[in-house]
């Protein structure tokens, strides 16, 4: 991401030691979930300590909690997350491919948006958890003299373990300004009709380079605790509508895809079935050896997707007596991604600026 050098002007009619303000712009601040700034065992720790304490993500008391996270698990799972990720790295860049492949979407839909809207917006990322922090990006926009901020958290569908905290973290960030900008908040956009184009279209070519077709396309989405469902969290809902305006966008039967959940965390009973459970189930008891996985639920691909999918899941899939797994990336910054991503952004702006 370029460096931006804010344009400062004093006010119309204003004394002479008055403060230079910046030129007013509207801000439009990507998030996505984050990532470790390394894979070492400090690294890790930081930023599992800083996503396992958010109460969004695990709701347990506190006092119950933080004694077992602290003392046990960030005493060995930095060891074996540091190992998942150490397996994706890109060494060259120093950075997980998320955090590539979100800044190059952020440049994208910079241009994009500067292309519509000229020099009157400015687009900058953030993560919610590790860096670049959103408290950071909030800072860094306000001083460009973003007068209002646009934050779109990069999650199709709304969970409150995503979407709402990443808005928490946006709104904390607002707290600390002076000079409050006005805000809005992006919000699930699961049934857009250019995203679900973009992601028939990745399916499309996924078949279309195959020498044999699929006997089933698995959805998989990033889990949660069946509680949450429950609770009214429309996750589950919106999962599966996305799976339905797929199919009906393909021309499919629904025989021909399922939907799933992975990345099960703890000991109670999470949104099912699991996919690494399911890839499994089909090779063994329907006698499916040739299948392809996507997952809808992520904008880029990270570690549930290059290593859980590619790795893990695909051996439940093989052990079990399949033969061919066809992992579909994400959308990443696929041209029909970020045009569908800056059509959700100039939908919302709206008002602000045309």
């Amino acid at each position: 991401m370029r460096d931006f050098v804010p344009h400062t002007s004093q006010p119309a009619h204003a004394p002479g030691n008055h403060p230079a303000i910046a030129e007013e712009k509207v801000g439009i601040l990507l998030a996505n979930l984050g990532t470790p700034d390394g894979y070492d065992y400090w690294s890790m720790r930081r930023y599992l300590g800083e996503f396992l304490s958010d109460q969004r993500v695990i709701d347990y008391p506190r006092w119950k909690w933080q004694p077992l996270l602290q003392l046990i698990i960030l005493s060995k799972r930095p060891f074996t997350s540091g190992a998942a990720y150490k397996s994706i790295w890109d060494e060259e860049r120093g950075e997980s491919p998320l955090m590539t492949i979100t800044r190059r979407q952020s440049a994208k839909i910079a241009k994009a948006m500067s292309e519509r809207f000229g020099d009157r917006v400015m687009v900058d990322f953030c993560m919610r958890y590790g860096n670049p922090s959103t408290a950071s990006r909030v800072d860094r926009m306000v001083e460009n003299g973003c007068r209002k901020i646009l934050f779109f958290p990069l999650y199709p569908q709304y969970a409150g373990a995503t979407t709402a905290t990443a808005n928490d973290a946006f709104f904390r960030a607002l707290m600390t300004q002076k000079w409050q900008p006005a805000a809005r908040t992006v919000p699930a956009y699961c049934d857009s009709p250019a995203y679900i184009e973009a992601l028939a279209q990745s399916v499309e070519r996924a078949y279309g380079a195959l020498d044999t077709r699929p006997d089933l396309l698995v959805v998989s989405y990033h889990g949660m605790p069946q509680r949450y469902l429950m609770q009214g969290d429309p996750y589950h809902c919106q999962c599966r509508k996305t799976t339905r305006l797929l199919m009906e966008r393909l021309g499919w039967e629904p025989t021909q895809l399922t939907t799933t959940f992975q990345s099960v965390f703890g000991p109670e009973e999470w949104l099912r079935p699991y996919t690494v459970e399911e890839v499994a189930r089909v090779a063994r008891d329907e006698g499916k050896r040739n299948i392809a996985v996507i997952a809808p639920a992520f904008a880029a691909d990270c570690i549930e997707t290059l290593e859980e999918i590619r790795e893990e899941i695909r051996e439940s899939f093989e052990q079990a007596g399949g033969e061919n797994f066809t992992y579909i990336p994400c959308l990443n910054d696929d041209d029909a991604h970020i045009e569908a991503l800056s059509g959700v952004i100039a939908d919302n702006l709206r008002g602000w600026v045309e």
